[in-house]
């Protein structure tokens, strides 16, 4: 099955006329999801920058201990999805269920200042990942349902681009925060939450609750013209899709050997021996490049192919754990790291939502969405356990082995998968009976 297949799906509709102009790359409803995204990510990234030393640092969290939590940290997130797509899709407004999530996540976030051991810091945690489980699917339904086909790698390699620069944002703040204030956490926390709440507010007056750029017009719909209500049953029938079968297999096989982000940045840390201060600016460098990269690799894979790109930013990835097992201590090394890590990112994050809405109908557009995104993230909630028993059991070293070892054999599988389909045998001329020879 190919992930590059540009074909509308069923049901499908075309890009709206626009008139004798050129139409616009990126709709508006993309530029102000981005938005929310970039201001939110600000808040999300300036507690996610602190909270690997805050537990482990400051806590004393064993690395199975922080495995274990970073894990209920995605898997709730993972869990929750499927019910924000399914639900989007059912009541037909996806703004709200968004919006939704959005402000559960925003909710959460002064309440960090309150918590100061584990049990509680892993409730609200848990409550502030359900918020953005139940935001994702509706989110990027919403991207995918304002974009032609033909279009969809470059409008979620804008939105990824934009939420993006709030990931640069946000351990930066982080970052100026610790070094000027006396309660460094709790100053991070309470801004964060102030951040948040702008985000909840950009989306209510800016995006549109229809598909398309401006909300749709209230008018009287006969009740045998309405679409029939999307029920379970539905949502569980897109696993009959071959191309989406194949993307979800793909996602649970790669995302099981994908190490989170704040495993990386640690291993890179105790690798090169740099002092606390300057981690929360460690994945400054991963969304900087990310950022610069995101856009021309959602082009790229509209035009070459999304299992090509998708594919090659895996191998980066299996590059950055090659770099942090070999290559001796150089000054580059974090800079290198970081670089790959960018592009890995910059290469799948867009181009997966991208290549699963070609493939399911406007009507279950956010369900299957959540299909993928939630057999992926509970891929990587399994990574974080295995990984974090690994390091504690073994040490970094074996650990990150182990991983890169699953990363080549599950990346060599999904290329097998999603290979170009065959073409199809032609077939012999049926002769016309009513001619004679």
């Amino acid at each position: 099955m190919y992930l590059a297949d540009r074909s509308a799906p069923a049901g499908a509709k075309a890009a709206p006329d626009r008139g004798s102009g050129r139409a616009p790359a990126v709709a508006s409803t993309v530029l102000a999801l981005g938005t929310v995204s970039l201001i939110t990510d600000v808040s999300s990234e300036m507690v996610t920058a602190v909270l690997p030393l805050y537990l482990i640092a400051g806590l004393g969290l064993s690395p199975l201990g922080f495995g274990a939590l970073d894990g209920l940290y995605n898997g709730v997130s993972a869990l929750v999805q499927l019910t924000g797509g399914h639900l989007a899709d059912r009541v037909r407004n996806h703004k709200l269920v968004a919006g939704i999530g959005y402000g559960l996540s925003a909710l959460c976030k002064p309440l960090l200042l309150l918590a100061h051991s584990l049990g509680p810091i892993s409730v609200i945690l848990a409550l502030e990942r359900t918020g953005k489980g139940l935001r994702t699917a509706p989110r990027d339904a919403l991207i995918s349902l304002s974009t032609p086909d033909e279009l969809q790698g470059r409008a979620f390699g804008v939105h990824r681009a934009m939420d993006t620069t709030g990931a640069l944002l946000g351990p930066l703040a982080a970052f100026l925060i610790l070094g000027v204030a006396v309660d460094g956490y709790d100053a991070v926390f309470g801004v964060s939450a102030c951040v948040a709440v702008l985000g909840v507010v950009v989306l209510m007056l800016f995006v549109p609750s229809g598909a398309g750029d401006t909300p749709p017009r209230r008018a009287a719909v006969p009740a045998a013209a309405r679409p029939n209500p999307v029920r379970l049953r539905d949502a569980a029938g897109l696993l009959r899709l071959p191309r989406l079968r194949a993307l979800a297999l793909c996602a649970v096989l790669l995302g099981l050997t994908t190490v989170s982000d704040a495993f990386v940045y640690l291993l890179l840390q105790r690798r090169t021996g740099m002092d606390d201060q300057w981690f929360p600016l460690l994945p400054l460098g991963t969304a900087a490049v990310f950022l610069l990269l995101a856009v021309p690799a959602g082009a790229l894979a509209d035009r070459i192919g999304r299992r090509t790109v998708f594919l090659t930013g895996h191998a980066l990835l299996l590059a950055a754990y090659g770099l942090l097992l070999l290559a001796p201590d150089w000054p580059a090394l974090p800079y290198l790291v970081l670089a790959l890590h960018g592009m890995f990112y910059a290469a799948t994050d867009g181009v997966l939502p991208a290549a699963v809405a070609a493939t399911v109908p406007e009507s279950l557009r956010a369900t299957g969405l959540a299909l993928v995104g939630t057999g992926q993230a509970l891929a990587r909630f399994g990574c974080s356990l295995a990984f974090g028993g690994a390091w504690t059991l073994w040490g970094t070293g074996p650990a990150l082995a182990a991983a890169a070892a699953g990363l080549l054999c599950c990346a060599a599988v999904a290329g097998f998968v999603l290979r170009p389909a065959p073409p199809a045998p032609s077939e012999p001329p049926v002769p016309d009976p009513a001619r004679r020879p």
